[in-house]
């Protein structure tokens, strides 16, 4: 085996390249001899970059030139109470985050969610899309693919399915700009993320499309999917999967453990997260929704840089009469309902980042490790913990807000 040292020379000589370290020792050496590389050309020292806990190896499919790993802080909020389609009973909310303030924030709304007897949380649709775009000569070739699409549904099912073992193909939606036409492929892809398994079966299909029409796949995405980017039709039309969590708060519980009411939260509500997010054009109507989406997909190894998606949510508030069992409260006004819907929420299980050993814990901590069973049942439960972590952040940062005690909690936290 050769050592890390005289691997590295052997990159700076020029005789291999970083990627090809791989193939002359075992991952560790080779992660140990890239630090070498880049700390000579670089002029500095990379220890605390590798001095990782566990082996290298465990990482193969997740990146390529590996050289360590970057330790980003790991917290718990809670235990909160949740009440879900696949996830039920008390448990800890496991965050990765840079950011102070944000666990110490969730966690008082997650106290406050199970003083409230717990938060709902449902999916209420699943399916992770890719859509290919296509040429054709005219209008009349795409009104005839898409004809040929709605009648031959079968044989892209039979194509599609044809590539894995877990995925179906459950419909496809065709959109005609000109002479390009897109096609919507909507996978259930049980407790995977399935972005790869969705393009692996999607351009299966396409070979059918292509050997039976006249039209000419110019890209396996043609942006309509839509990935890791802002889009309406995510909003709409939902991708991985759709989720709401929701709770109803009695008034004396805001007023105590708040500091607000229910009425100013409401306004601010309206005023800020959906009259603002109205003016400045935002396709999320929310008000830090993605600080627990991204901590809680960095802890479970999810896909960070759909966030984007993951983020596109609304949240919603009003004052609801006569639901507390208190005098004083149905006398002074009603109760506190808060939801927050998060249209395209994109997590797995299986696959991906969440085989990562810490990450792999991480689930350990939600009781979702792996494959659930019924096949999807861990992915939905894990959308729905998300949620309820982002009903909590919410219902948090407005009750600051409206209290005006935002900046004076980060000052006590030295944040």
């Amino acid at each position: 085996m050769t050592d890390a040292e005289t691997l590295a020379e052997r990159v700076r000589e020029g005789e291999l390249r970083l990627h090809e370290l791989d193939d002359h020792a075992d991952a560790d050496v080779a992660a140990t001899a890239r630090r070498l590389v880049v700390e000579s050309q670089a002029d500095t020292s990379l220890a605390t970059v590798g001095e990782y806990g566990f082996p290298a190896d465990r990482a193969e499919s997740n990146i390529e030139n590996m050289l360590g790993t970057v330790q980003v802080p790991l917290g718990v909020a809670g235990p909160v109470t949740v009440d879900g389609g696949a996830a039920s009973g008390e448990t800890y909310l496991p965050l990765a985050t840079t950011e102070g303030a944000l666990l110490a924030s969730v966690n008082r709304g997650c106290s406050t969610l199970s003083a409230a007897g717990g938060a709902s949380a449902r999916v209420l649709k699943s399916g992770m899309t890719r859509a290919p775009v296509f040429r054709v000569a005219d209008v009349v070739e795409a009104e005839a693919l898409v004809s040929w699409v709605r009648d031959h549904k079968a044989e892209l099912v039979d194509a599609a399915e044809s590539t894995t073992s877990h995925g179906e193909l459950l419909d496809v939606t065709p959109y005609v700009v000109g002479n390009s036409v897109y096609l919507r492929f909507r996978y259930d892809t049980k407790d995977a993320m399935g972005m790869n398994m969705a393009t692996i079966a999607t351009e299966a299909a396409c070979d059918v499309v292509e050997a039976e029409t006249e039209a000419e796949l110019v890209a396996l995405s043609g942006n309509l999917c839509t990935d890791k980017k802002p889009a309406a039709i995510n909003a709409v039309e939902g991708r991985g999967r759709t989720v709401t969590a929701d709770v109803t708060i009695p008034r004396e519980l805001v007023e105590e453990r708040l500091h607000t009411t229910p009425e100013d939260i409401v306004e601010l509500n309206t005023r800020k997260n959906l009259v603002g997010s109205a003016k400045a054009g935002s396709l999320g109507f929310n008000a830090h929704v993605a600080n627990v989406v991204a901590a809680m997909f960095l802890a479970t190894g999810q896909d960070e840089a759909q966030v984007v998606e993951g983020a596109n949510a609304i949240t919603t508030a009003e004052v609801r009469d006569g639901g507390s069992e208190s005098a004083d409260s149905a006398a002074s006004g009603g109760d506190l309902y808060l939801s927050v819907s998060l249209a395209s929420l994109e997590v797995g299980t299986v696959g991906g980042g969440t085989k990562l050993p810490t990450q792999s814990e991480a689930l350990d901590v939600l009781g979702i490790r792996g494959g659930g069973d019924p096949p999807g049942s861990n992915a939905d439960a894990l959308a729905e913990y998300i949620a309820v972590g982002a009903l909590a952040g919410e219902l948090s940062l407005l009750s600051a807000l409206a209290s005006r005690h935002l900046s004076s909690a980060h000052a006590d936290l030295g944040r």
